[in-house]
């Protein structure tokens, strides 16, 4: 460091050293005529999460004071972002390598937000630009590590903003979402539904060519149904326990031979609406900030970015993330409000989705209903999130009992309703 270093919490094995901020910085300002003048003037490092809160990265919090110019009376400006690394443990760094969890979100960030971004500004309609839900990335590299000449382990780095000092702070899993942040998270990521339909839509590409390194739908498969594997014999002790849900507990025995067949079925991209999905859209991967009446949201964690059907991402957060009483009072209001914004962000990029694909509300509500079941599944393969605490063991009982009764816990569900 230099000038007034200020003390750090930095273990001896983070890779945080002012040389390797110097080429942050300069990638960042790339735009100014010589950004080798850029001088750190010092820096904090400590992590960027709890302990086991994230098993697919190391993350590292960092906050740099640095000058534009070497001048030592020039201004000095203020950063502070997140650092993803691959996992120390070597464990959760093979599982993360293989499934290339790590180089799927650098090229999210890397490939497909720039062209989100191109593709709008050159078909906006009324000039007003759409701002990604997503926090800004400041750096990426990737290699994939090679044995020849000689052994290189694989590396990935990725530099993001840090919201939390713009007054964006996580939602309570335990409590769950409450309705105005429900609201927020699904006006967003329609934002990235939109951007992405239209841009295959309107350029004419397959997005699955275009972005090859999507999570596919059999490597996907294959991960959620190993998860459910293990999931689904935790939940059977837990429902055990409960009376009342023997005929919850025999329906997902039933499904269970299947569950590699259904999960395939409805991850499969479909026409006229495959487009790009988050597929992990739960709560935890949401920041939120209130001001005054309006609440915003920003999505992280691209790490599963996939090219599937938009009601995966709605019923995946409708399912693990809303108490139960909002769930049943509000899901359609919440489906009417993002289909809106959907259809009118589309509208501002020249595609009318009703007109031009034959796309429409009720279509919607019939996709969400099949979503549901995924969207179960997958909560089960992460069931032991919900176990332990009162809060969201009674809201994942609530949510089996719903799902019984409107007829969801069947196979029988993946096969489409006649139009």
């Amino acid at each position: 460091m230099s000038e007034s270093e200020e003390e750090s919490s930095s273990g001896a094995d983070w890779p945080v050293t002012e040389e390797w901020l110097l080429a942050v910085l300069k990638e960042h300002h790339n735009e100014l005529p010589s950004p080798s003048s850029i001088t750190v003037v010092n820096f904090t490092v400590r992590p960027g999460c709890d302990a086991g809160e994230s098993v697919l990265s190391d993350i590292l919090a960092v906050a740099v004071k640095y000058r534009l110019h070497e001048d030592v009376s020039a201004e000095t400006y203020s950063l502070s972002f997140i650092i993803k690394l691959l996992p120390q443990d070597p464990f959760s760094r093979f599982f993360v390598t293989e499934a290339q969890f790590d180089l799927r979100e650098i090229k999210f960030y890397t490939q497909i937000v720039p062209d989100l971004e191109k593709f709008q500004s050159q078909h906006i309609a009324d000039g007003s630009p759409i701002t990604l839900p997503i926090p800004k990335c400041y750096y990426a590299h990737y290699s994939a590590g090679s044995n020849e000449p000689e052994p290189s382990p694989p590396e990935s780095v990725l530099v993001l903003e840090n919201i939390k000092p713009r007054n964006f702070a996580s939602a309570e899993f335990s409590r769950g979402l409450n309705l105005k942040q429900t609201k927020a998270a699904m006006e967003a990521i329609a934002q990235v539904h939109a951007l992405s339909l239209s841009l295959k839509v309107k350029e004419g590409k397959s997005l699955s060519e275009r972005y090859p390194f999507l999570f596919q739908t059999s490597k996907a498969t294959d991960s959620y149904q190993q998860l459910v594997e293990r999931g689904l014999p935790q939940l059977a002790q837990f429902l055990e326990r409960r009376p009342g849900l023997e005929n919850v507990l025999e329906c997902l025995n039933a499904i269970r031979p299947n569950t590699k067949e259904v999960i395939e079925s409805l991850l499969s991209p479909e026409e006229p609406m495959s487009l790009i999905t988050h597929t992990d859209f739960w709560c935890n991967n949401l920041m939120f900030r209130n001001e005054e009446d309006k609440c915003e949201c920003i999505i992280l964690d691209w790490q599963m970015v996939t090219f599937s059907r938009p009601t995966n991402d709605l019923a995946l957060l409708l399912i693990s993330s809303v108490p139960a009483e909002l769930r049943r009072e509000h899901s359609d209001s919440l489906l009417d409000g993002y289909w809106e914004s959907l259809t009118s962000t589309c509208r501002k990029l020249g595609l009318d989705v009703e007109g031009e694909l034959e796309y429409d509300r009720k279509r919607l509500a019939q996709d969400y209903r099949r979503s549901q079941l995924l969207a179960l599944l997958l909560c089960i393969g992460s069931v032991d999130v919900a176990l332990g605490d009162p809060l969201t063991e009674e809201r994942l009982l609530e949510l089996l009992r719903d799902l019984h009764a409107d007829g969801i816990l069947s196979q029988d569900v993946i096969h489409k309703p006649e139009q």
